[in-house]
């Protein structure tokens, strides 16, 4: 049961596209491709049990052990900071972490500025870093409301092709940081499963560079 491998795959289309990553490198388990509603997949051949989670608790999993290694946006790894190894940047699921407003918005520096955002510590690392006084306002839900209602002055959030942003009359005023999907490990897993977590590594960064 211990050498197995646990890898947490993210649920949806970027799990299926980690997954495809997974197999190219020699790594599948059939079962996975089954239609079923299971979340938990073996191959006993291959020494891997994946198991999809929620893209925003994978590093929970790694982090924490119940996975040796899995795949999560940087947007996640910048937010929470989660005590894992980052071992490869995939190059899939790319998107940007950004600033938006409405578009006439024109920043007044003397007044503190109010941001509404799911990142709260991406933001404030951000905004601590301009030496700008901000106001954080944490939503959950559709970020893009809070500007247009006057609940806030800018947002900051994950924009892929920005026509959410445009259908609201948003626009991307700052780039913070590029965003895609992460290789990650469990640190103690690092130590005791290194062989196979080497293995997978260095299949894997071979496949992305192809």
């Amino acid at each position: 049961m211990d050498n197995m491998l646990n890898i947490a795959l993210p649920k949806g289309r970027l799990g299926e596209k980690v997954y495809a990553m997974f197999k190219a490198a020699g790594f599948e388990c059939p079962s996975i491709e089954e239609t079923n509603r299971k979340l938990i997949f073996e191959n006993p051949e291959k020494n891997v049990r994946y198991f999809w989670v929620k893209p925003s608790d994978v590093a929970i999993y790694v982090e924490r052990g119940a996975a040796d290694i899995g795949v999560a946006g940087k947007d996640i790894l910048l937010e929470y900071n989660p005590e894992v190894y980052e071992l490869l940047d995939l190059d899939i699921g790319k998107c940007r972490m950004a600033v938006a407003a409405k578009n006439d918005f024109r920043d007044d520096p003397k007044k503190t500025l109010k941001v509404a955002t799911k990142f709260t510590n991406i933001a404030l690392n951000y905004y601590t870093s301009l030496g700008r006084d901000i106001d954080i306002i944490h939503l959950n839900g559709s970020i893009e409301i809070a500007p247009i209602l006057g609940l806030s002055d800018v947002i900051v959030d994950i924009v892929e092709t920005g026509t959410t942003l445009k259908e609201n009359n948003l626009e991307v005023v700052e780039t913070i940081v590029p965003i895609s999907a992460r290789l990650i490990a469990n640190k103690s897993s690092f130590k005791f499963k290194n062989d196979m977590i080497e293995s997978i590594l260095a299949r894997m960064a071979k496949k992305s560079e192809e």
